[in-house]
């Protein structure tokens, strides 16, 4: 799996190159990825984690600080229909400092918000605002924490 027409920071680490396909992206300095990731026509920032087996698709702007878990799977598309020819994707965007626990599913058009959490096996479909903790399916806002 190559990584072929994208901006990788020098100080990125990526455990094993020959199991990722990263192309048509932009990865910010000290951001670690792990095996079997999928990376296409995205902004990760800097100090990320990114686990194996995760998924994010054209569109997706993560910022700084973010943990992506496992199976994490970001989608870009709300009502796929492969006889559309003018298919625009619908980007996420996950704000610095967030968590997004293993095998969650963020749904297109969803930003999650600033040090937000997203419980393991949680179905994001909707904005999570800063510092809230979600889990479930669909995702719920359990805790909204004080600003630092």
């Amino acid at each position: 799996m190559p990584i072929e027409r994208s901006k990788v920071h020098s100080t990125v680490k990526i455990w094993h190159p020959e199991l990722v396909n990263i192309y048509d992206s932009v990865i910010g300095e000290d951001t670690k990825i792990a095996s079997f990731v999928e990376i296409g026509g995205s902004k990760i920032g800097k100090h990320c984690k990114i686990e194996a087996f995760s998924f994010i698709p054209p569109g997706t702007v993560i910022e700084d600080y973010v943990f992506i878990g496992p199976h994490v799977i970001i989608t870009n598309d709300r009502k796929p229909c492969l006889l559309k020819p003018e298919w625009v994707p619908m980007p996420v965007v996950v704000k610095r400092g967030a968590v997004i626990g293993a095998n969650s599913v963020i749904v297109a058009g969803v930003t999650i918000g600033e040090e937000a959490f997203v419980g393991a096996g949680s179905v994001v479909t909707k904005d999570i605002p800063a510092r809230a903790v979600v889990y479930g399916n669909p995702a719920r806002i359990v805790r909204l924490e004080e600003a630092k």
